[in-house]
């Protein structure tokens, strides 16, 4: 198939630019998704095709930023089809490779638009539904499944990790004995600007230690023999989309109103929200998440509607401890 041919001579040139080797694979695999999503090659890709693949993305569930990675390789790719194989796609088609299906009413919002949506799900709101998982974890026909999910599930929100890092996550990333609490080492932390993966340590905290201590000596051993933290019933580690079909079946259990939904990044987000609202440095979040800009931090923290007057009662608190002794 001539795009197929096209494709290959894109990748080729990644190569020749100089791009890390793990960079061209996460490229490669991100471009056969992108062209699986169409029926028809590049050149004959129109608007409403691009429209049509942005809401079955945002109906899966995919973030912003995964949108846009979508979109930017779809860009990329058929402008360098246009640039090298235009001549020869008017030959044997018939057709002008010009002009691009992607107009200013398919851009997806950056991640600062999308920050300012709303607020992540409350403490409270995920209490009710942790505690609705635990429950359905002790009368499931399938034990390890929803054990696995609770576990799986927690560790975004108490750890911050990005939900392609989670499903990299191998068992022994996971050091108990490492620091007060343990450590995780995710060692393919998100990448930017066509670098390696970021790898970072970072603390289990709020009981996440003891979650793990249990699903890897309870749950996981439940499972075939593998590597992988979180795997399916093969032993293989699970995919993204894996994670996030199984969060939105467990909301479907729950019976939640709209609104109550979240996705696995709003887990990220919430701890973000939730741990700058106990106290924690605005820094000290940014190393949490595997941040590079501190604006990037900002953007994740959404404080509750009374973290000012929470704030000021704790202030003043401590002023009239201070003042009685």
């Amino acid at each position: 198939m001539f795009q197929a041919e096209c494709a290959e001579a894109f990748a080729r040139s990644w190569v020749v630019r100089g791009l890390a080797l793990s960079t061209v694979r996460g490229y490669r695999s991100l471009l056969s998704r992108v062209l699986g999503r169409f029926d028809c090659p590049v050149w004959a890709v129109e608007a409403e095709d691009v429209d049509e693949m942005l809401h079955a993305l945002a109906v899966a569930g995919l973030a912003a930023g995964t949108r846009r990675q979508y979109l930017q390789m779809l860009r990329d790719f058929h402008a360098f089809v246009a640039l090298r194989y235009g001549p020869q796609v008017r030959a044997l088609f018939g057709v002008p490779v010009s002009g691009s299906a992607l107009d200013r009413f398919n851009r997806v919002r950056h991640a600062s638009d999308d920050a300012a949506v709303g607020p992540p799900p409350s403490r409270e709101r995920l209490e009710a539904f942790f505690s609705f998982v635990r429950s359905q974890v002790a009368v499931a026909s399938e034990y390890r499944f929803a054990a696995r999910d609770y576990a799986m599930l927690r560790t975004p929100y108490l750890f911050g990790v990005r939900v392609s890092e989670l499903v990299r996550l191998d068992q022994a990333d996971v050091y108990p004995r490492l620091g007060p609490s343990g450590k995780l080492h995710v060692r393919f932390g998100k990448a930017a600007n066509t670098s390696g993966p970021r790898p970072r340590w970072a603390p289990m905290l709020e009981g996440l230690d003891r979650i793990l201590a249990w699903y890897l000596q309870d749950v996981r051993p439940l499972f075939p023999v593998g590597p992988a933290l979180f795997c399916d019933d093969e032993g293989e580690p699970l995919k993204t989309g894996t994670v996030r079909d199984r969060l939105a079946r467990i909301l479907d259990l729950e019976g939640v109103v709209w609104e109550e939904r979240f996705t696995p990044h709003a887990l990220r987000r919430a701890c973000a929200t939730h741990q700058y609202e106990r106290g924690m440095d605005l820094i000290a979040v940014q190393q949490l998440l595997g941040h590079r800009h501190i604006a990037s931090t900002m953007a994740y923290v959404k404080p509750s509607q009374r973290f000012v007057e929470d704030a000021w009662k704790r202030a003043t608190d401590s002023a009239v401890r201070a003042l009685a002794v």
